[in-house]
C-alpha cells in the first residue's frame, strides 16, 4: 500500500496504433480513474504503455484502476475487433491483452531508472530521434519542473538501442 510500481501494458494487437490515434480518449480514461481512485503516473506509446504510479497511502489496489482505464477506453470504440469464444463470455472486448506486467519501485534510484525508460521507449522503438520530439510523454512537465535538460539523451546514435535493458 502507498508504493510505487512500474507497468507495461499492451494493445492485443500490436500493430494498431490507438493510444496515439486516440490520445484524448486515453487521457480521459486516466483522468476519469484517478478521480475516483488517486494515483500519480508517466506513460505512453502507440500500441502499448509504459507507466510508473505512485499510489496513496493505505492503496494498493492498482488492478481496479488497470480495468477501468482499460473499459473506459475501450468504450470510445465499436465493438468490431476480433474476439475470442473466452473473451466473448466473459464479455470482454480484444482491444488489450489482458494481462500486464508490474514491478515494485525499490528505491530512489530504480524509480530514476524507470521513468528514464519510460521516457527514452519512444527512441527505442524508433517513432522519434530524441526524447523531446515524442509529444505525449510527461517528459515535457519535467522539464519544465527542471527535472531533466531539453536535450537530456541526445539521440538514439548516442545511446545505442538496448538503453534500459538488462544485459
Amino acid at each position: 500500500p502507498g508504493g510505487c510500481f512500474f507497468f507495461t501494458v499492451n494493445l492485443a494487437d500490436r500493430r494498431l496504433r490507438l493510444l496515439t490515434e486516440h490520445v484524448d480518449a486515453l487521457r480521459s480514461a486516466f483522468r476519469e480513474t484517478g478521480q475516483r481512485h488517486p494515483f500519480r503516473c508517466r506513460r505512453h506509446l502507440p500500441d502499448h504503455l509504459h507507466a510508473v504510479w505512485t499510489m496513496p497511502q493505505g492503496d494498493r489496489d492498482f488492478a481496479t484502476r488497470w480495468r477501468l482505464i482499460k473499459s473506459t477506453f475501450s468504450r470510445n470504440f465499436a465493438v468490431d475487433e476480433p474476439i475470442s469464444a473466452s473473451r466473448a463470455a466473459k464479455r470482454e472486448r480484444g482491444i488489450w491483452q489482458r494481462r500486464y506486467w508490474e514491478h515494485t519501485i525499490r528505491n530512489e534510484e530504480d524509480l530514476a531508472r524507470h521513468i528514464d525508460y519510460v521516457h527514452i521507449n519512444p527512441v527505442k522503438h524508433g517513432l522519434v530521434k530524441r526524447v523531446r520530439d515524442w509529444p505525449h510523454s510527461s517528459f515535457h512537465r519535467m522539464v519544465k519542473l527542471g527535472i531533466y535538460p531539453e536535450d537530456w539523451a541526445g539521440d538514439l546514435a548516442e545511446l545505442g538501442k538496448n538503453f534500459g535493458e538488462r544485459s
